[in-house]
């Protein structure tokens, strides 16, 4: 199968008609698709976006390590709907996507278009060979002539935004995922992603001639022109398009992307969100080094191709929003509670392991806290510490002035006033119980966490672990089951080993695996705890090379009543590792804090 692959079926006659009639639509996956020479010959252009809901039938006809995009893609072109595909050898995946939907679809016209990866003149002239074959065919195909006017009328040059926005940088994203984006930070979205075209230059004078006055006289002879061709007239576009095509702003699959630099700390633009796909680094890449180099608030999300995976991104795009925004975070829910109660704020932490709450005065004092396990139903442990720390503080509901609800369930608690992610709680909480903190990290029941702050409590740069319960809470309650021990001695008997002993799995099946492998060896069960405390630090430690961290470290949530795990982290990051005996509260104290400082500046 060569690159430039095209598969018409003949026998289709009636539907090629019904195209013929009724408009052809073109569909396709990367930027740099040749949609203008396409509506030269009718065709309109739609981007197929891979979001669906499961890899069903994708996993059946594929490889199964082709990624969730490709997955995604192949689902969504195999439906009824899509008749006509151009697809870009952009990378190995489309390639692989493209022989299962030759294969498998049922296609009128179904091609393959081969992309150099680098922008000379000799690559301009290969590409411009290569959009000419497929002009010969479409046209072929489709019984139509090109039509310059139709092809620039196409032209769309690209319009930067400079009011504030965010700009959201990385691969392919869908309408839904902008949306979700758009919603959770709170600013107008720029798209600039790898299915957003930037061609950088406008068609050549003599093109717009040609087109306006329906002639091909400025565009050379005529003579010898193939099928469809219009003669001169596509070849002179193809001339100016193969270069405007190639030589837009570059995709990180080129072998020069320092164009790429545009593209951070234009007019307005308040933050840059990066978009990986699972198992794809490209830009995952860029994002590493562009913290390093950038004076600009960024943060990484993570999609697999599917419709679900969007949900796991509202606590980041909240979070990155909240930051962002500043100090407008629960303001409008403090103006809203103008007059009401008695200066009294409440937070409440609804946490996968364990419901927080605390209770302040209107002087900052924490009045009365509580912890309570979560249990099966997140919303009912919540009623139940509002109730309990109530009880404590000797104070009745109406005497809150602003309830702030933080956590994974802080949407599901009712009677709150405003909710606030855990991100920005963390800060808030951290800073007030030790100001002088620079990096915070928080490891919890089912998630990890490092923010990285500055000397004011504001969050300069977070990253979560939030797909995984490798690292976390209830990573040390799983092995603590293994071994047949409480998690209380679980942590005492840690701080007794030895001898170093090496957990190289952070999987938890694999760990576990590991685990019983060194009991059956007879290793002495600290030693072996203590190889797990390393391997945790090892893994928190990561997260906090990726967000700056810096001395000094405090860290945060269940695990730091693990002096196992936090010794670890001490020798790993090569500073002291700093708790606080309400740590655990860390976030129902910033929810607090963040209240009362509303209600003040309110």
């Amino acid at each position: 199968m060569t690159p430039n692959s095209v598969s018409v079926e003949r026998s289709t006659g009636d539907r090629v008609e019904a195209r013929r009639d009724g408009g052809h639509v073109v569909y396709y996956a990367c930027k740099y698709t040749p949609v203008e020479l396409l509506a030269g010959f009718g065709a309109r252009s739609e981007l197929a976006e891979a979001d669906v809901s499961s890899f069903d039938e994708a996993d059946r006809l594929a490889h199964p390590n082709l990624c969730g995009y490709g997955k995604g893609l192949i689902e969504r072109l195999l439906r009824d709907d899509v008749r006509e595909v151009v697809l870009i050898t952009c990378c190995d995946v489309i390639k692989r996507a493209y022989d299962v939907l030759r294969e498998q679809g049922d296609f009128d016209f179904i091609y393959l278009l081969d992309l150099p990866h680098k922008r000379g003149e000799a690559e301009r002239r290969l590409f411009r060979a290569r959009l000419a074959d497929l002009a010969d065919r479409y046209a072929e195909y489709s019984g139509r002539s090109f039509d310059v006017g139709a092809a620039l009328a196409a032209f769309e040059p690209p319009v930067r935004s400079t009011g504030d926005h965010v700009t959201l940088l990385g691969a392919h994203a869908t309408r839904a995922l902008l949306d979700n984006v758009g919603e959770g930070v709170g600013y107008p979205v720029e798209n600039g992603t790898c299915t957003e075209r930037h061609l950088l230059v406008t068609p050549p004078p003599e093109l717009a001639r040609a087109a306006s006055e329906g002639d091909c006289s400025a565009c050379g002879d005529d003579a010898g022109a193939g099928v469809g061709r219009a003669g001169g007239t596509l070849d002179t576009f193809l001339d100016w398009y193969a270069g405007a095509l190639l030589n837009q702003m570059p995709c990180m699959r080129m072998d020069d992307v320092s164009q790429r630099a545009k593209l951070h700390g234009g007019k307005g633009q308040r933050g840059v969100i990066y978009h990986t796909m699972k198992f794809c680094d490209y830009y995952g890449f860029e994002y590493a080094l562009a913290t390093k180099e950038e004076d600009l608030p960024m943060v990484k999300i993570e999609t697999d191709g599917t419709s679900q995976s969007l949900g796991q991104l509202r606590t980041r795009l909240e979070a990155f929003g909240e930051t962002l925004h500043g100090a407008d975070v629960a303001r409008e829910a403090a103006g809203s509670r103008e007059g009401l109660g008695r200066g009294y704020v409440m937070g409440v932490d609804s946490g996968s392991t364990s419901t927080d709450a605390a209770i302040m005065d209107e002087r900052g004092n924490l009045v009365a806290t509580v912890i309570l396990p979560t249990g099966a139903k997140a919303t009912e442990s919540a009623r139940r510490a509002k109730a309990e720390v109530l009880e404590k503080a000797g104070l009745r509901e109406e005497d809150m002035a602003l309830k702030v609800s933080t956590g994974y369930g802080r949407d599901n608690i009712p009677d709150m006033d405003t909710a606030i992610t855990e991100i920005t709680c963390h800060a808030k909480g951290a800073h007030f119980l030790m100001p002088e903190a620079r990096t915070i990290i928080d490891i919890g029941g089912q998630d990890s966490k490092v923010i990285h702050l500055d000397d004011r409590g504001n969050v300069l740069n977070f990253v979560m672990n939030d797909k995984c319960a490798a690292g976390t809470g209830r990573f040390m309650e799983m092995m603590a089951r293994t071994l047949e021990m409480s998690l209380e001695d679980f942590c005492r008997t840690g701080l007794e080993w030895k001898h170093e002993v090496k957990i190289s799995s952070m999987c938890t099946v694999f760990a576990e695996s590991e685990v019983v492998s060194l009991v059956a060896e007879d290793t002495p069960t600290p030693d072996i705890i203590h190889g797990l405390c390393e391997s945790v630090a090892r893994k928190t430690a990561t997260l906090a090379r990726r967000v700056n961290g810096e001395a000094p470290y405090l860290m945060t949530g269940g695990v730091a009543n693990n002096a196992g795990v936090v010794q670890a982290l001490t020798n790993v990051l090569g500073a002291p590792v700093a708790t606080h005996e309400d740590s655990q509260l860390c976030g129902a104290i910033g929810a607090a804090l963040l209240g009362l400082e509303s209600l003040q500046q309110g």
